[in-house]
């Protein structure tokens, strides 16, 4: 379970300070292309309220399971909806690590942040000191954005000036957080698919925009969408770190899978590497068939 952090997949994160949200996107001119690469795979924003058909089980699990080595957290806010548009780009996402430790360990605390004055790395003692599971990532929570963590977490890093370290405390202790870099925040759309198949009749469509299908061989043997690049969910692990590689995070993203809800996860996680557009065909490439192209076989 996740304490600041309000998920609703299968477990892949620990009680956490938020619900859902990485990037090597906008503003890391403080940061190595080392320190992009490790923070880039942890997720931070994936939806646990979603439950997979049962034709996508075994690569759900299998997603949730490689996520799960990627990157934890150890907060929870109030559980967050999805609704047809996650976000304005008017709003701001900041990058976050903190540490953990005790509620009556408030010495430890400030002796930890007067080691970070001294010059040591918040991310060193987190990975020694914190309670968080989210150490072993040096204390990353990933982008976040106001609504997803505990309320004095979050008013604690949405006024923390860039790179400062301060404290505050929740009901699961004493925090040392950072806020390492900042960005508007990306969008995430449910895009039905009777608007798609419109889209798809105009040629610059299919050249502009970036198109994936998440689901396994098997199931785009039987129908597909042309110009869907396929990335099984259940080969995630080989394609997963190399995403931001082979696809343009500023450009619009669709994805699609058989009923649209192991692509919006997917979408979630997406988000989480810095996609700035992203767009979930609704109701899947079956929904697609039966009301928006009727010569593609349901399965």
């Amino acid at each position: 379970m996740s304490m600041l952090r309000v998920s609703h997949l299968p477990p892949f994160s620990t009680p956490a300070l938020f619900a859902p949200r990485l990037s090597r996107l906008p503003i890391f001119t403080s940061f190595s292309p080392s320190k992009l690469r490790q923070i880039s795979s942890f997720p931070s924003i994936f939806p646990r309220t979603l439950k997979p058909s049962s034709s996508s089980s075994q690569s759900s699990f299998i997603f949730n399971r490689v996520l799960a080595m990627a990157g934890r957290s150890c907060f929870r806010a109030a559980a967050a909806s999805f609704s047809a548009e996650s976000g304005s780009s008017s709003e701001r996402e900041i990058l976050v690590q903190h540490l953990l430790v005790k509620e009556n360990d408030l010495n430890l605390l400030l002796d930890l942040q007067q080691r970070v004055v001294r010059g040591e790395d918040l991310s060193d003692l987190a990975v020694e000191f914190s309670l968080c599971p989210s150490k072993k990532e040096g204390g990353m929570l990933g982008w976040v954005r106001k609504g997803q963590m505990v309320p004095e977490f979050e008013e604690a890093a949405f006024n923390a000036p860039l790179n400062k370290v301060v404290r505050c405390k929740t009901q699961f202790g004493w925090h040392l957080l950072q806020v390492l870099s900042e960005r508007e925040e990306s969008i995430l759309q449910e895009i039905p698919p009777e608007e798609l198949h419109v889209k798809m009749q105009d040629p610059s469509f299919l050249e502009d925009a970036q198109l994936i299908d998440v689901r396994e061989p098997e199931e785009v043997a039987q129908a597909s969408l042309p110009g869907f690049q396929v990335l099984p969910l259940q080969q995630f692990g080989s394609w997963g770190p190399e995403i931001t590689a082979k696809f343009d995070p500023q450009k619009d993203t669709y994805v699609l899978c058989h009923h649209g809800m192991r692509s919006l996860q997917v979408s979630k996680w997406l988000q989480t590497q810095g996609f700035r557009r992203l767009f979930n065909v609704s109701g899947g490439i079956h929904a697609y068939a039966l009301k928006a192209d009727q010569t593609i076989p349901t399965y």
